[in-house]
């Protein structure tokens, strides 16, 4: 990976480095597999503080499809979002998982963030019907392998 890309990977829209449970992007990406699968892969949502936010995510795999449910945020601001997207595209196609699904629960919140939905949608996300899911946003990302 590019020094760029390592430094790119670990900071927030403001230039501060920004850590997942304590630990950077890269950091979490140089666990071993099966370290990174009891870390992430529970069967059960998890609070996960990254940077300045709290989330409420969950993270499944079936496949060649990884999927990551986010149903609730608090805090942030920092771009939390984006560095997660990269950090779960950088996984997505290491582990060569063929896709990634993105649903995200900000459609009925009790307070919206106008801005997280102006991130979502400007990133490509589709305010939809998710079978057994419910109305949510959306974005199914599709991979090619590293070498």
């Amino acid at each position: 990976m590019s020094d760029a890309l390592t430094s790119e990977m670990n900071r927030s829209s403001d230039g501060t480095v920004v850590t997942i449970e304590g630990y950077t992007p890269n950091e979490i990406l140089a666990f071993a597999p099966e370290q990174f699968a009891t870390f992430v892969f529970t069967g059960k949502p998890l609070v996960l503080s990254i940077g300045t936010a709290r989330l409420l995510a969950e993270f499944r795999r079936s496949g060649d499809t990884l999927t990551v449910e986010l149903a609730h945020a608090d805090g942030g601001g920092e771009g939390v979002l984006p560095m997660l997207f990269r950090l779960v595209t950088r996984y997505a196609q290491r582990e060569g998982f063929a896709r990634t699904e993105w649903i995200v629960h900000a459609v009925h919140c009790a307070n919206p963030n106008p801005k997280l939905r102006r991130v979502l949608l400007r990133r490509g996300f589709t305010r939809t019907d998710v079978p057994n899911i419910g109305e949510a946003f959306y974005l199914q990302q599709t991979h090619k392998a590293e070498p």
